[in-house]
C-alpha cells in the first residue's frame, strides 16, 4: 500500500527512532506457509484509523508484516535484560517478536488511561532474532487465543493491559513440552503503550553505557510517562514507574489475576500489563494460588504479587543509582505500599460501583477482603451480588461478612451503578481456567471459533457494564 491509510485517525510515529541505535536491532519476519485471520480486533483497530482495512490488507500487514503508511520500514527487536524469579539474566530480548510500528491513539480514544497515547504494534510468534538462542521464535495457536481471552478480560476489569490485535494462523506445526504436539502456530499482533521495560534499563546499566540511560530516560517521560523531567528526571522517571505500577498491581487483586510470570523483563515502565504466558484467574480470594507449574515456591502468588512488582521496580532503582542519590531513590520507593493499598482501595470500589471517604472505604474493604478469605465465595460473584444490592443471606453470612455489611452504609452506590442489563443476568462473566480450556478444545477439536467469539462479546458486555475505567 502506497497511499496513506483514509482516515483521520491513522498517525504513524517513529519516535523509536530517537533510541532504536542501542535498544534495537533490525530483523525480518518469518515467511510463513498460510496466513488465515482468526481475530482482529476493530474496537482497537478503530482508535489508531485501522478499521477500515479489509482482510486482505489486514493479513499483509499483521500477517506477512508489509510495512504500514510512513511507519518505521522494518521491524525492530528489542534488547533487554532481567531477573527471572530473582536470578539476573543477561541473555534476553525479543526472541519471537518485535516493534512493527508506532502509531498516535485518537485523543478521543477513551476515558485515562487511554486518548492520545504514543502506541506500539509489537508481535509475539513472528520469527528468529538475534536473541531466540535454542527457541524457534513462533507462538503456539493456543497461545494466541489464550492471550486474546486474557486482555480482553482484564481490560473489561478496568486493568490497564495490552490489547491483543490480531491472531492468524500460520500454517505450521509446532513441538512443546508443555503441551500436545504437534500443535498449530500463529502469529499474533499487540497493541502496547510502549514496550520499553524495567529489563531495559537493566541491561544499561549491566553495560555502563549512561549517555544511552539518559536517552531512555528522556524518551519514556517525553513519549510514555507525560512528566517533565524537573529537577531530576531519573527521580521522575522512578516515581511515575512507581505510581504506575503500584496501580497494576492493585488492578491484579481486584480484577482476581494471576500474571504467573512477574519477572523484571515483564514490567513496562508505563505500568500497562503485558506479555501473557501461564496467567489464571483465581476462583477464590486464595492469597496461595499460582499461575504457573513452575513457580514451585509460590513466589509469584496471588498475594505477593504487589510485592514482586515492588521487588522488580527496586531494581530499576538500582539501575539508576548513578543519575540520583540513592537515599532520594529509596525515599521514592518508599512510596510504593501507600499507594498500593490506596489503589487497591480506589479499584475495589470501582468494581462495586461505591464511592465514599477514604477511612469509611478502608473500613469496608478491609473487612470485605477478610470475608473473601475465609469464605467459598468467588470473587465475581461477589462483586457481581454485592453491586447489584444482594448482600444478605447465604452465602453472606457469618462475623467476617457482618462487619462488611456494616460498614457498607457509609458508602454511596455512584449514580447507575447497576442499570446495565448485565446485573440483572444470573451469572457473573467470570475466565477460570475450566472455560479457557473448553474454548481452546473446540478450536483444536472442530476448528469452531464460535465459543471464543462469543466469549469476547461477552467480555466486552461486562465491561460496559462496569462503565468508565478508574482514574490512576
Amino acid at each position: 500500500m502506497d497511499e496513506p491509510l483514509p482516515t483521520s485517525n491513522y498517525r504513524p510515529e517513529r519516535a523509536i527512532g530517537e533510541i532504536a541505535d542501542f535498544i534495537a536491532d533490525p530483523v525480518k519476519a518469518a515467511d510463513f506457509p498460510r496466513h488465515i485471520l482468526r481475530f482482529r480486533n476493530d474496537r482497537a483497530a478503530a482508535s489508531v484509523g485501522l478499521a477500515a482495512l479489509d482482510d486482505d490488507t489486514w493479513i499483509g500487514h499483521f500477517g506477512r508484516f508489509e510495512p504500514l503508511p510512513d511507519a518505521q520500514p522494518q521491524p525492530l527487536a528489542l534488547r533487554y535484560h532481567g531477573h527471572q524469579f530473582r536470578v539476573y539474566n543477561p541473555d534476553l530480548g525479543d526472541g519471537r517478536g518485535f516493534l512493527f510500528a508506532q502509531l498516535r491513539e485518537a485523543a478521543d480514544a477513551g476515558a485515562p488511561p487511554y486518548g492520545g497515547r504514543l502506541l506500539d504494534l509489537g508481535t509475539k510468534g513472528s520469527g528468529l532474532t538475534p536473541y531466540s538462542r535454542t527457541a524457534d521464535g513462533r507462538l503456539t495457536l493456543k497461545g494466541g487465543v489464550r492471550e486474546i481471552l486474557a486482555t480482553e478480560m482484564l481490560e473489561a476489569l478496568g486493568v490497564t493491559t495490552s490489547r491483543s490485535f490480531s491472531l492468524v494462523e500460520t500454517g505450521e506445526s509446532l513441538i512443546r513440552g508443555d503441551e500436545p504436539s504437534p500443535t498449530r502456530a500463529a502469529v499474533l499482533v499487540r497493541m502496547s503503550h510502549g514496550h520499553i521495560r524495567i529489563g531495559s534499563f537493566q541491561r544499561l546499566a549491566y553495560h555502563d553505557l549512561k549517555d544511552e540511560t539518559q536517552r531512555l530516560i528522556d524518551y519514556c517521560l517525553r513519549h510514555l510517562l507525560a512528566r517533565e523531567a524537573g529537577d531530576n528526571a531519573a527521580l521522575t522517571l522512578l516515581d511515575a514507574v512507581v505510581t504506575r505500577t503500584a496501580d497494576l498491581a492493585a488492578s491484579y487483586m481486584v480484577a482476581g489475576f494471576v500474571h504467573g510470570v512477574l519477572n523484571s523483563d515483564n514490567i513496562a515502565i508505563t505500568g500497562e500489563s503485558f506479555d501473557y504466558g501461564p496467567w489464571r484467574f483465581t476462583p477464590r480470594w486464595t492469597p496461595g494460588f499460582t499461575a504457573a507449574y513452575f513457580d514451585q515456591t509460590g513466589l509469584y502468588a496471588f498475594s505477593r504479587q504487589a510485592e514482586a512488582i515492588h521487588w522488580d521496580v527496586a531494581q530499576l532503582a538500582q539501575s539508576l543509582v548513578a543519575f540520583a542519590e540513592t537515599e532520594a531513590l529509596v525515599e521514592v520507593l518508599r512510596r510504593y505500599p501507600a499507594l498500593y493499598e490506596e489503589r487497591l482501595i480506589a479499584r475495589f470500589l470501582w468494581r462495586l460501583g461505591l464511592a465514599g471517604g477514604a477511612a469509611e472505604a478502608r473500613a469496608f474493604v478491609t473487612a470485605a477482603v477478610q470475608a473473601l478469605m475465609g469464605s467459598e465465595v468467588e470473587i465475581d460473584r461477589f462483586f457481581f451480588d454485592w453491586r447489584r444490592g444482594e448482600t444478605d443471606g447465604a452465602p453472606y453470612t457469618g462475623g467476617a461478612w457482618d462487619k462488611a455489611r456494616a460498614a457498607l452504609p457509609a458508602l454511596t452506590p455512584r449514580s447507575g451503578a447497576a442499570d446495565h442489563p448485565y446485573w440483572q443476568g444470573a451469572a457473573p462473566c467470570s475466565m477460570h481456567i475450566d472455560e479457557v480450556e473448553a474454548i481452546w478444545a473446540a478450536i483444536d477439536e472442530r476448528d469452531d471459533w464460535t465459543p471464543l467469539h462469543d466469549k469476547v462479546a461477552a467480555i466486552r458486555a461486562m465491561g460496559a457494564a462496569h462503565g468508565e475505567r478508574p482514574a490512576a
